[in-house]
């Protein structure tokens, strides 16, 4: 059975983008979950998560079984860091954004770098690490040569390798975990077998995949589908008022018309798909 999932953040209101990309994971797999990624204290709201399901309701989009919220799982995520870290895998960054941004910007320093590796390697020193510490890093190049170089399978059956992978934030001092380790962990809890998301999320598959393989989780397959724009080419986003599902339906607009019509591969006037 293909498991597919729509794992949302409720940092603001679902636009023409989500929808796509629910109808999309609704139809190709025969079980569809509903994830709230809610690790974001700072910028999600519980309005936002009442929205959500809101909104597809009014387009018509069940989904199966309980919802997983992420914010009621922080003790598992913490031991699949423990795990990390147990394997020299993982190690402390006290970096500032700031810093961070410093480093990559230096005369010295390759104009849009991934992260310039500062606090690799560095001893550990647990009292600084108690009182200093911003992030947990992977130290991917260690991870790689434990694990192997990661290759991942999209829905088609195309496979990808790729080994060209940052040291990424696995958790903050905020957060006790980041994107790429709470979306493996869940993906595996959850059974998922099908991961449906855009494609300008192509870029963390070789990651998650890596991930999979140090903690001895299931490989899923991958769809990476297109991504709605405005028809001058700019993406949709939360943060630049993309128009709104709640806004088309305060307008009239028919939900389950509309995703009938997504579902078709049909964007209203004003949008048009691209490939990241």
């Amino acid at each position: 059975m293909i498991t597919s999932r729509f794992a949302p953040s409720p940092s603001g209101r679902l636009h023409l983008g989500h929808a796509y990309s629910a109808i999309v994971g609704r139809s190709a797999g025969q079980q569809f979950l509903l994830r709230i990624e809610d690790l974001d204290a700072g910028r999600c709201r519980a309005e936002f998560i009442d929205g959500i399901f809101e909104d597809l309701q009014w387009l018509g989009i069940a989904w199966d079984g309980a919802v997983l919220v992420q914010s009621a799982r922080t003790e598992i995520y913490s031991g699949a860091l423990e795990k990390l870290r147990d394997q020299g895998l993982a190690y402390p960054c006290f970096c500032t954004r700031a810093d961070i941004a410093a480093a990559m910007s230096a005369p010295h320093g390759e104009v849009g770098a991934a992260y310039p590796g500062t606090c690799r390697g560095l001893a550990d020193d647990p009292a600084r690490r108690a009182a200093a510490v911003h992030s947990w890093r992977l130290d991917s190049a260690k991870a790689i040569a434990l694990a192997a170089v990661p290759t991942w399978t999209e829905a088609d059956g195309a496979q990808f390798t790729s080994a060209r992978i940052d040291d990424v934030i696995l958790a903050r001092k905020d957060a006790p975990a980041a994107y790429h380790l709470a979306c493996v962990v869940d993906d595996a809890a959850s059974g998922v077998t099908l991961v449906v998301r855009g494609a300008d999320l192509r870029p963390s598959a070789p990651v998650q995949r890596l991930l999979q393989m140090l903690l001895g989780l299931p490989e899923p397959r991958y769809l990476h589908h297109p991504i709605v724009a405005h028809d001058d080419g700019r993406r949709l986003a939360k943060r630049d008022l993309a128009p709104t599902l709640a806004a088309l339906r305060d307008a009239g607009v028919d939900g389950p018309a509309l995703a009938a019509r997504l579902g078709r591969g049909e964007l209203p006037l004003g949008f048009r798909f691209i490939l990241a």
